[in-house]
């Protein structure tokens, strides 16, 4: 078969209306390359290698075939959009923080991660403070919500506090959550070894599968971290529970190891890259 008469096949997979078809393959052009993307993205590369064999397999034999039905030519653009959407099921939190992060470029404020003139004994200091404050938080039934955030916060969200850019201390962090305080109720954020802000108001997840105990700062962690990449440490004002909510999934029952650990790795990779 001539390629001329193959690439006129193709042409007429969709419908015989030129513009139409062109139109069809541009928005399906644009979707795959978002799907694959965002397969890549997640590590999920068998995936890609089994959507485009399919694709590439019944186009193919799609494109063959003489005369072509309206079911046909439903069907064949029907199995791909089901994949997409089970995909877009799968990685819901990781499609919303890119949807986010392609719409929201324009309002982020960089506050950057000044990573010179601090030492490893600097972060495990600041590492110790938090873990301190959480703790006698928990102990006291206070309720308070941490972002552990690096350069990447919207502007929105930290002008919605005060900034405090202040070195991070137990009894600072304390004193911010003691209730009844202008600054309690929102949302501290950590930059760094610096409090960068507190008192900040954070989306809350529209997840309704959500325990009824969480309230809503833990909405608030789990929301902020579904769509930005950020660690939200949590401490309950009714059960004192300290909760930590990363990539829009919350952990409840965090003991000292786990906070420590969470830390570590939030100052490892994004404030010392080399342990």
């Amino acid at each position: 078969m001539a390629f001329k008469e193959i690439m006129l096949r193709i042409g007429g997979t969709f419908t015989d209306n030129p513009l139409v078809t062109v139109l069809t393959i541009g928005t399906l052009f644009v979707t795959f390359y978002y799907a694959i993307n965002v397969l890549q993205k997640n590590n999920a590369k068998w995936l890609i290698f089994v959507f485009v064999a399919y694709v590439l397999a019944t186009g193919v034999a799609f494109a063959s075939l003489e005369k072509k039905s309206e079911t046909e030519r439903l069907l064949y653009l029907l199995v791909p959009g089901l994949f997409i959407v089970a995909e877009t099921s799968l990685f819901a939190t990781e499609v919303k923080r890119d949807i986010w992060e392609t719409f929201s470029k324009k309002n982020v404020e960089i506050h950057k991660i000044d990573k010179s003139g601090s030492s490893k004994k600097d972060v495990d200091v600041c590492i110790d403070e938090i873990i301190k404050a959480l703790q006698n938080m928990s102990k006291n039934d206070v309720g308070a919500i941490m972002i552990l955030a690096n350069g990447n916060l919207p502007r929105a969200i930290i002008e919605s506090g005060v900034i405090v850019d202040s070195d991070i201390s137990s009894a600072l962090i304390e004193s911010i959550f003691f209730p009844k305080t202008p600054l309690h109720d929102g949302a501290m954020i950590i930059n760094g070894t610096k409090i960068l802000a507190s008192g900040c108001f954070l989306p809350l997840s529209q997840e309704t599968n959500l325990p009824k105990e969480l309230g809503t700062r833990h909405r608030a962690g789990i929301g902020i971290t579904e769509t930005i990449n950020v660690t939200a440490l949590i401490v309950s004002e009714e059960t004192g529970i300290i909760s930590i909510a990363q990539g829009g999934k919350i952990k409840r029952y965090a003991d000292s190891e786990m906070l420590r650990q969470t830390l570590k790795e939030y100052y490892w990779q994004e404030f010392l890259p080399h342990k």
